[in-house]
């Protein structure tokens, strides 16, 4: 994550030359306002800020603020059809069971969850269970970046029965047999 900040920071030093001078005039200042953009922009996944900061280049005369970044990031997000990385582990902690047969945002929500293991995300805190998520989320939404089509879980549609359902007499017979195992 540090590198892509670094990144982000060359991208603009190459593009807002002047500005950048004048909003960061000394290294000291440069890292910490670095620092500064890590833990603000940290939730977001590394191709989605390099991303974000691509559109924030190509749609402004002006260097960025670290607010129009978070901006950018949440459009580069939502262009994906992407919900933001908390709201999606939200979303897998909080889908009822079966997890296949849920309303999905987006199949990285679902890949990222089962890759964490629904288990863990359902029985652990979220102090342990979030940074497991959004590692995982951050590489599906990464692989979406680059335009890969992801798939969510495949529904199974259940087969219809093969055979016709036993007579009332076979039922009858069957339910006797029953009782006669179990003792009743």
């Amino acid at each position: 994550m540090i590198e892509t900040i670094n990144q982000v920071f060359a991208l603009f030093r190459l593009n807002y030359h002047n500005q950048y001078y004048a909003a960061w005039s000394d290294a000291e200042q440069v890292k910490q306002v670095k620092r500064l953009w890590l833990e603000a922009l940290e939730a977001y996944p590394t191709a989605v800020i390099l991303r974000a900061a691509q559109h924030a280049i190509e749609h402004s005369d002006y260097l960025p603020t670290l607010n129009r970044m978070i901006e950018a990031c949440r459009h580069c997000l939502s262009d994906l059809g992407l919900p933001s990385p908390y709201d999606a582990y939200r979303q897998a902690c909080l889908a009822p069971s079966p997890k296949t047969e849920a309303a999905w945002q987006h199949p990285a929500v679902y890949l990222a969850g089962r890759d964490s293991d629904w288990f863990f995300l359902a029985n652990e805190p979220e102090s342990k269970t979030w940074p497991v998520y959004r590692e995982h989320y951050e590489r599906w939404v990464s692989r979406a970046a680059r335009g890969e089509v992801l798939q969510g879980p495949e529904r199974i549609a259940l087969s219809a029965p093969t055979e016709d359902p036993p007579s009332a007499e076979e039922q009858v017979t069957h339910l006797a047999r029953l009782r006669k195992e179990i003792g009743l």
